[in-house]
């Protein structure tokens, strides 16, 4: 009775892999006593002035979500919400000097992080999945679609 699976499980694929990782990109963080939302913020409120808006969209963040990240930041002293220099009616998340101090830091440990993944794998393969992996976002799964029940992202672990 059970149907017969003619291609392989793509999606539980992407998803284990991808809980897996962020959960260890969780713990790892945690060291620095961040979260990785926070060092997503940190990362690109340096490249650039951004608003929280901007940020949120970037680190696909709902508004609470992100109120709440940056909430945190500041306590931490890692940043804070300053008027915008080019539009006096927008503030923007500045980091602080700790705040870029910590934000190297994170991202030492998310590269880590990533290649110990990686490192599993044979150098071809790792190339390989990666190329196949920018094919896909960049086509193929580069936006989500209409449903009429609305997909739910994976639950991240706390």
């Amino acid at each position: 009775m059970t149907p017969v699976r003619t291609e392989p499980d793509l999606s539980f694929l992407l998803d284990h892999t991808s809980h897996v990782l962020r959960s260890k990109m969780s713990a790892a963080l945690a060291e620095i006593g961040l979260t990785a939302r926070m060092h997503c913020v940190l990362v690109h409120a340096l490249e650039e002035e951004r608003t929280q808006i901007q940020l949120a969209e970037i680190g696909d963040m709902d508004k609470t979500t992100m109120v709440v990240t940056v909430d945190a930041l500041e306590k931490a002293g890692l940043a804070e919400r300053r008027p915008s220099r080019t539009d006096r009616r927008a503030r923007i998340i500045a980091v602080t000097d700790e705040g870029a101090r910590v934000a190297g830091r994170s991202q030492e440990i998310v590269d880590r992080v990533h290649r110990d993944a990686l490192a599993t794998l044979p150098g071809g393969d790792r190339e390989a999945l990666l190329r196949a992996l920018k094919c896909l976002v960049g086509d193929a799964l580069a936006n989500p679609v209409e449903a009429p029940r609305a997909a739910r992202r994976a639950r991240q672990s706390r």
